[in-house]
């Protein structure tokens, strides 16, 4: 797919899986299960799936997965699963090295989309992708250093401190206009000052969801995670982006789904519906 200057490429990096009463909220798992089928322990499989524009002079990553630096407790914990893809082999299967990359959008630090920021190199961390400048909201910057009890667990410094210690860090401070066909949209109902990024043409406009979209199973309005800080936040936002992308046609990006990547959406008597799936 291209938009503008850009090549969109999709970039699988793996896997996890999560609480499945914990990623749908109120709605009974009578419901959500017809869709994310759970394990023995009521975890439901995600993917790990972050963007890559290619073109302008530039090459740009949306979010980084999980990354490898975990303890076995943390792996067996959130089933990760590296054994299909991985960020790197998927970036190098299309020529590309890890010092090619220009810019890192970080939707937000949850731990499962800035992990692979860094690594470890003989119990050293260093940036996975050194000549590239990563792009936060300053207030989820701030929001990571210095979080409320209920997502505290999900931040995890050792990921993304070294942003700041090497330079390699630009705080924005408001939505807008970060790149020509690039901006950003600020959420504040998963956790303050989460960025979406919203990449558009005169033809096409592609919205990288993710934790307020995380699946296609998430497009209805009141299907919300638990883990969001302020739920009725979320609502409020799904309510004031969904009528846009239904009615333009907006070809909306899904980070965790397992089985669609990306598609568009309409709207029905019952509300929000998934409509299509396009491979990117």
């Amino acid at each position: 797919m291209k938009i503008g200057d850009y090549d969109i490429i999709s970039i699988e990096t793996g896997r996890f899986a999560l609480d499945g009463g914990a990623m749908f909220g109120v709605v009974p798992k009578v419901l959500w299960e017809k869709s994310n089928p759970p394990d023995e322990n009521n975890r439901i499989e995600l993917a790990l799936r972050c963007l890559l524009l290619r073109g302008n002079k530039r090459i740009i990553l949306i979010d980084t997965g999980i990354g490898f630096d975990w303890e076995d407790k943390f792996k067996k914990i959130y089933k990760i699963d590296h054994s299909k893809n991985t960020l790197l082999e998927s970036m190098f299967s299309l020529n590309i090295s890890p010092a090619d990359v220009t810019d890192v959008i970080l939707t937000h630090l949850h731990f499962d989309h800035s992990g692979g920021t860094t690594y470890q190199e003989n119990g050293t961390f260093k940036l996975t992708f050194p000549n590239a400048l990563h792009h936060v909201q300053g207030e989820q910057w701030e929001w990571a250093m210095n979080p409320a009890e209920k997502d505290r667990a999900s931040f995890v410094r050792d990921n993304f401190f070294l942003l700041e210690t090497k330079k390699k860090l630009n705080k924005l401070n408001a939505p807008g206009p970060l790149f020509d066909y690039v901006e950003t949209l600020v959420m504040y109902g998963h956790t303050y000052g989460m960025q979406l990024v919203k990449i558009s043409d005169a033809h096409t406009t592609l919205l990288y969801c993710s934790d307020l979209i995380p699946t296609a199973a998430h497009i209805p309005v009141p299907w919300i995670m638990a883990y969001d800080n302020n739920p009725l936040t979320t609502i409020t936002e799904k309510k004031r982006l969904l009528p846009q992308a239904a009615d333009n046609q907006w070809i909306l990006f899904f980070e965790h789904d397992p089985f669609q990547a990306a598609g568009q959406i309409k709207k029905t008597d019952k509300g929000f519906m998934f409509n299509n799936e396009i491979i990117i």
